[in-house]
């Protein structure tokens, strides 16, 4: 039995720099943090012959052609398994549509645990092009580069995206203590409500290819709004990261009508009223999970609960994908 994990990721700057329809010309930058909230895959070798698949529905055929969920079928045919009789199983921890990064972590752990299933070695990188591969080469998904690697990479990391398609990876040098505050300090609450981001990444990609002006120029004052971030986390300075995220969150609002809506802004009120110095909502926008800071959290913890958000706990992740267990 293979079992694989891929952490889920928050993004700290940058965020939706990272499509091809805006870095191939403009160059792309964000800073991106794994978290100890995972994907899982397990593959076991079966007994009869065929392909047992297990997520949030349940598949069984004969040939890889006949899978109807597009990256295990596109990884499958990748990465050809050297058995044909598997059961392949996926866990989460936090449920998809949710804006973290889950279709990027799926796609590296299933990628490592064929690769794993056939002994293949190869290094974080080399996963992270094969995951953006499948993702948006072969199914042609208006997704960036981010999620995939920082899905491989793990930590705080900062990511380069090139008009070429060569992505740099940096790590963030932020200072041992603030980083223990980041962390302490960070808390994300899931608003209960989830959706496929498609239809607004496809906005963005569709008028980012097109060159609207007012997409552009959003896109790169949150650019700049990365790079800052950047400079404020690695010099220690929290509260001025803190002002930037409000920063960011208003100005991502404005990128598209379904960025937010009224219930998520009142949520965020709500969060600031009750000690949040900032904030903004995870992912493509609309639904997810709310990422707060706030170095007081237990008036904020209350004020939203009490407005029925539930809280989930994490840390940072420093492995990446990785494999848990292999015999």
């Amino acid at each position: 039995m293979i079992i694989t994990r891929s952490p889920l990721r928050i993004s700290l700057g940058g965020g939706g720099t990272d499509l091809p329809s805006y870095y191939r010309q403009h160059t792309g930058f964000v800073i991106a943090a794994a978290i100890t909230r995972y994907v899982y895959i397990t593959i076991h070798e079966m007994f009869s012959e065929g392909i047992l698949l297990k997520y949030s529905r349940l598949e069984r055929v004969s040939r890889v052609e006949q899978i109807q969920h597009p990256i295990i079928r596109e990884a499958l045919r990748l990465v050809p398994p050297r058995s044909r009789h598997l059961e392949i199983t996926s866990l989460a921890d936090i449920p998809a549509g949710t804006g973290m990064g889950s279709s990027g972590s799926f796609t590296t752990t299933l990628l490592r645990a064929l690769h794993a299933l056939n002994r293949n070695s190869l290094s974080p990188r080399e996963l992270a092009e094969q995951a953006c591969h499948i993702e948006i080469d072969l199914l042609g998904e208006p997704v960036g580069k981010q999620d995939q690697y920082i899905a491989s990479f793990g930590g705080l990391t900062c990511f380069t995206f090139e008009p070429d398609g060569a992505v740099r990876a940096e790590p963030l040098w932020i200072p041992t203590e603030a980083l223990h505050n980041l962390e302490d300090n960070l808390v994300l609450f899931f608003t209960g409500v989830t959706r496929n981001a498609s239809d607004l990444l496809r906005d963005q990609d569709t008028r980012s290819r097109q060159n609207d002006p007012q997409m552009i120029a959003n896109l790169h004052y949150v650019k700049e709004l990365g790079y800052q971030s950047r400079r404020l986390l690695e010099s220690g300075d929290l509260g001025g990261f803190a002002e930037l995220m409000h920063t960011h969150w208003e100005h991502k609002k404005a990128r598209s009508p379904g960025m937010s809506n009224s219930r998520i802004d009142e949520y965020y009120q709500l969060a600031r009223d009750n000690g949040a110095l900032g904030g903004k909502l995870i992912g493509a926008g609309g639904v997810g999970f709310l990422l707060l800071y706030a170095e007081s959290k237990s008036r904020l913890r209350r004020a939203l609960t009490a407005a029925g958000l539930r809280e989930v706990r994490f840390g940072f992740d420093f492995d990446g994908t990785r494999v848990l267990a292999q015999g």
